[in-house]
């Protein structure tokens, strides 16, 4: 090889095949392990609405494996499961379009920035970050996609790329909502099937939370210093950093229309969250406020109809790759139901930790977790799926209660952001428009700290025995 193609070969990950051709290989390899893996399940009953496991009762059945014809037939069906998920990722973009054409997110972010100052933009991301982290830790996952373009524009306008604003909102939320005391998704359905009190052991679960948020505050800041001193240094390919302030810094100003169309935002957001909390409001009913949203701040802002109508349908278009790659993704679950292998594969990786040292099986115990979310994204439904065998096979290995769900929650968790079957997050790389491959390649060093630091905190709450039970 000459000296010029070796300078002018590409970095590895920009070799690295389009995420849908990945997923795609993903599905070859579930329908290879539905061939290979024998269907099973365990029965199941009714735990305060919902279907939980029975432990002891895993037995294999009679199920003909899927065909090779299944592979292709999985990607309609999948598209068809995550429609309600591809519906708010095309309206999400809808909405993030009409508010961009008012005017109003740049003043507001600009004025942000020139108010803390653009010189020394580390403070802000240790704000920012924080403060999605906080909004993870109380509001949810998927239920802050609608912050996600705001971020991100923040990340630009402090001379990043679309990874900075990405990594605050999308990795302070996620982790945020990993590690959160008060996780009514993971901890509060687990505190239930161990019959612990509701969120009891927030205090460790609190200092892991500001920990991991305080590595990924770290992580964000040295990357954003290194695209500001050369912008080439970028993860992204030049058109993926696109998007920044129009003016200078020192202009920025709100106006009292920008002030009419941000408390319309804050309204539609306050109801959403009114809607989440007290009816039980998801993504479909999520997705229709995103609607009502977007007409009354084109309203709010005096766009016209036909404006409102074109910038709905731009914003939306912006983001059909990504809201597909959503659907193909779910069809890697959906592979896995049609070859029922998901219980097989809980009660191979659960049985072997009973054999290990208490420590040993505790860090098992979290890696055990994120390989099945992969085939388990739910938070809710692998708590369901799995926590009534871990919590009486940690009684058999001394493990307390509160240990086996911290080692849940953190496994569950924190691969949340890098699992291609994790619909959300999928969701909010297409809203902010950050291939999913070079997210895993700024996340994934990042997510090795964490479980790093998690499994610090395990290894103490093992030391001390932390209860209750």
């Amino acid at each position: 090889m000459t000296a010029r193609d070796t300078s002018t070969r590409k970095p590895w990950y920009q070799r690295i095949p389009h995420p849908a051709i990945l997923i795609f290989c993903l599905l070859c390899v579930v329908w290879l392990l539905t061939q290979i893996i024998p269907a099973g399940t365990y029965e199941r009953h009714e735990v305060n609405g919902r279907s939980a496991v029975i432990p002891g009762t895993f037995h294999l059945i009679d199920q003909p494996a899927p065909s090779v014809l299944q592979i292709f037939h999985a990607i309609p069906l999948g598209m068809i499961a995550a429609a309600s998920v591809i519906v708010i990722v095309f309206i999400g973009g809808g909405l993030f379009r009409v508010m961009e054409a008012t005017g109003a997110l740049e003043n507001l972010v600009g004025t942000l920035v020139r108010r803390l100052g653009r010189e020394r933009p580390s403070a802000l991301v240790w704000l920012m970050t924080f403060v999605f982290g906080a909004l993870g830790v109380a509001v949810g996952y998927e239920n802050n996609i609608a912050l996600i373009p705001l971020a991100v524009l923040l990340g630009l306008a402090m001379g990043g790329d679309r990874l900075v604003g990405t990594a605050i909102a999308l990795g302070g939320v996620g982790i945020g909502f990993a590690t959160s005391p008060i996780n009514v998704y993971t901890v509060g359905v687990s505190d239930q099937i161990a019959q612990l009190p509701l969120f009891s052991g927030a205090g460790l679960r609190t200092v892991l939370c500001v920990g991991a948020l305080a590595l990924l505050a770290h992580h964000t800041s040295r990357y954003l210093k290194r695209v500001r001193a050369d912008a080439e240094t970028s993860l992204l390919d030049r058109d993926d950093r696109s998007g920044s302030l129009d003016k200078p810094v020192e202009s920025y100003r709100l106006r009292a229309a920008d002030i009419r169309v941000l408390a319309t935002f804050v309204v539609g957001l306050a109801i959403m969250l009114y809607g989440v909390f007290a009816h039980g409001w998801y993504i479909n009913e999520i997705s229709g406020v995103f609607v009502a949203m977007a007409l009354a701040i084109g309203a709010m802002a005096k766009l016209s109809p036909s404006r409102i109508n074109q910038y709905f349908f731009e914003g939306a278009a912006s983001v059909t790759s990504g809201a597909l790659l959503v659907g193909l993704a779910r069809a890697l679950q959906v592979m896995i139901e049609q070859g029922h292998i998901g219980d097989t594969i809980v009660h191979g990786l659960a049985e072997p930790l009973a054999s290990l040292p208490v420590l040993v099986s505790t860090l098992a115990m979290t890696l055990v977790h994120s390989v099945i979310n992969v085939f388990i994204p739910s938070g809710s439904g692998q708590a369901m799926a799995t926590m009534p065998i871990m919590i009486p096979l940690s009684d058999l290995i001394g493990m307390t209660r509160q240990t086996a769900i911290l080692a849940f929650q953190v496994g569950d968790g924190l691969t949340n952001m890098v699992v291609p079957t994790s619909g959300g997050t999928l969701a909010m790389l297409a809203i902010a428009r950050v291939p999913y491959d070079r997210w895993v390649r700024f996340f994934f060093p990042l997510l090795i700290q964490v479980f790093l630091l998690s499994w610090l905190v395990l290894a103490f709450a093992v030391a001390i025995g932390w209860g209750p039970a």
